[in-house]
């Protein structure tokens, strides 16, 4: 295959322009924050199942502390009965007695009945506080993920303006290779991610690997013109005052 020789150096422009294609496509596949903005996410899963679970104690012991402050209430007034019946004097001395006898139990069972309202809510107050906490490392996390979705979105919204002007860049140059040439370039490039590379100091650019001295002799002794490719990676070598032939 043969091709104007300022044609093949124009290649070199166009595996520029590819190579930083590819490294947009590299990062965008593997920006931290995605990482980062994945392991927020979990946490803030957990954060939340978390704080579910603060909120349902606590709600169980509300419906413990209004159950008990009903009893205790029901107890009261009972009390409160029998005291009146007691001051209308319409009651005879046995029914006193009674009476007398279930007052003093219902101040006991009242006593008892206040002291565990009053341990339900101090466990309460205990269960409020780490539903404050919860739901303030709830918060926490969801700015820290709005933080780091920001900064994802930022990096992502420069790698489309890189990849923009350099696809730009990719449309200009097509129309200068001939299409034998490009499909050689392509295919190279699919397979093997680099399509051309210079030689140079009798290196191929694009493997880094040196070549033989038999290589060496047979694209020195091609026309300017001939296209030649590098045998260990097969990309186009591009051939400069800088190759050493």
């Amino acid at each position: 295959m043969k091709a104007d020789p300022s044609v093949q150096r124009q290649l070199l422009e166009l595996a520029s322009v590819d190579a930083e294609l590819a490294r947009v496509a590299h990062r965008r596949r593997n920006l931290p924050e995605l990482a980062e903005i994945e392991e927020i996410e979990k946490a803030l899963r957990d954060k939340r199942d978390a704080l579910v679970t603060a909120q349902t104690a606590a709600s169980d012991l509300q419906r413990e502390v209004d159950r008990q402050e009903k009893e205790v209430e029901s107890v009261r007034a009972r009390a409160d009965r029998d005291r009146k019946l007691m001051e209308s004097g319409s009651a005879g001395a046995k029914q006193l007695t009674e009476l007398e006898h279930e007052l003093e139990t219902l101040a006991r069972r009242q006593q008892v009945l206040e002291d565990d309202q009053l341990e339900l809510m101090e466990r309460r107050e205990a269960a409020d506080i780490e539903v404050q906490r919860a739901a303030a490392e709830v918060d926490k996390a969801e700015q820290d993920l709005a933080d780091a979705t920001t900064r994802r979105d930022e990096a992502v919204a420069d790698l489309d303006a890189t990849q923009g002007r350099r696809d730009a860049d990719r449309a200009a140059l097509l129309p200068t290779f001939p299409e034998p040439l490009l499909k050689v370039y392509e295919r190279v490039r699919d397979q093997r991610g680099i399509g051309a590379a210079m030689l140079r100091a009798r290196k191929c650019e694009a493997c880094r690997l040196e070549l033989d001295r038999s290589q060496l002799s047979e694209i020195k002794a091609a026309a300017e013109d001939d296209v030649v490719t590098c045998e260990n990676c097969g990309a186009i070598l591009v051939r400069t005052p800088e190759s050493g032939l």
